[in-house]
């Protein structure tokens, strides 16, 4: 199982990079260690996202919902569905994650498989995040499968069968729990591709000075298109996201460098040194050299 420390976007896109991830088995198991405070900024990736709370709580974001999940409980986010994680536990966390194509339960493209149980969730517009909680019977059984198919070893005969058809059991005990969800009206995906479009262009270009205009005209829309669709889809103004994308980028900054504050500020377009301190302070709860001091990873 692979560990992972904060979000890491492939060039372009901007969707998550997945390290390791083969296209011969499309999976890999990941652990992510979560510090009190955390968050992982809004981001998207083709890829299924089933994941089980080992310790702690975390919040997921997504553009029509947020949603809590303490230990004990776990979760799919669907596939290119845009959201974010927050911690708000003081005390540290620990999630598991099973990352994988949907081609690894269906099989080749056009496959009865694919027609009949894959494609219905992959492009349900309207499922972007399907909660499971140990209080209900039947969830508590889909997470145990979860949290049972980390303990499947790589060097076990039969490894990427075994691990195929759990997947494939826990798949089947998702259809089931989405089932209202699906009944239910889709939305238009075309709104999603938008938010996505200038996600990507703030992630782009959040180092520079950046207005609504330019976030609108990235995705061929007005301005008062982007306000309405980042209020509606991720309830902030395009502005507080911009601000806390910066602010995600200059965490990154402060733990994985030794760069200077002055520095970190102008390389996120955050002003001055003052300036940066005192709103970094407002959002995290700390000064930029206090977060540093808490979370040191130095690669320079």
């Amino acid at each position: 199982m692979k560990p992972v420390d904060g979000v890491t976007f492939k060039p372009g896109s901007k969707e998550e990079l997945l390290p390791d991830f083969d296209p011969a088995f499309p999976y890999i198991a990941t652990c992510a260690e979560l510090r009190s405070g955390s968050i992982a900024p809004w981001h998207w990736h083709q890829t299924l996202e089933l994941f089980y709370m080992e310790e702690g709580s975390l919040e997921y974001a997504t553009p029509s919902c947020h949603h809590l999940f303490p230990a004990g409980s776990g979760g799919l986010v669907n596939a290119n569905v845009p959201h974010s994680t927050r911690t708000f536990s003081p005390q540290t966390g620990r999630q598991l994650l099973h990352l994988f194509d949907p081609s690894l339960i269906s099989g080749h493209q056009g496959s009865r498989v694919e027609e009949k149980y894959v494609l219905p969730l992959v492009t349900a517009s309207q499922v972007e995040l399907i909660p499971l909680h140990p209080e209900d019977p039947h969830q508590a059984g889909t997470i145990g499968l979860i949290r049972d198919a980390f303990r499947l070893s790589p060097e076990e005969p039969g490894y990427e069968l075994r691990l195929r058809s759990v997947l494939s059991e826990i798949w089947l005990r998702l259809l089931e729990t989405a089932g209202p969800q699906l009944q239910a009206r889709q939305q238009s995906s075309r709104h999603s591709g938008q938010i996505k479009q200038m996600m990507v262009y703030a992630h782009e270009h959040y180092g520079e000075k950046l207005t609504v205009t330019d976030l609108a005209r990235s995705a061929s829309i007005s301005e008062r298109a982007c306000f309405s669709l980042f209020q509606s889809h991720l309830r902030m103004t395009p502005m507080e996201y911009l601000k806390n994308y910066r602010l995600q980028m200059a965490c990154r900054l402060l733990t994985q460098t030794r760069r200077s504050v002055g520095d970190i500020a102008a390389a996120c377009a955050l002003g001055s040194s003052s300036y940066f301190s005192r709103t970094f302070h407002e959002t995290m709860g700390c000064t930029p050299l206090e977060y540093r001091n808490r979370n040191k990873n130095h690669k320079e």
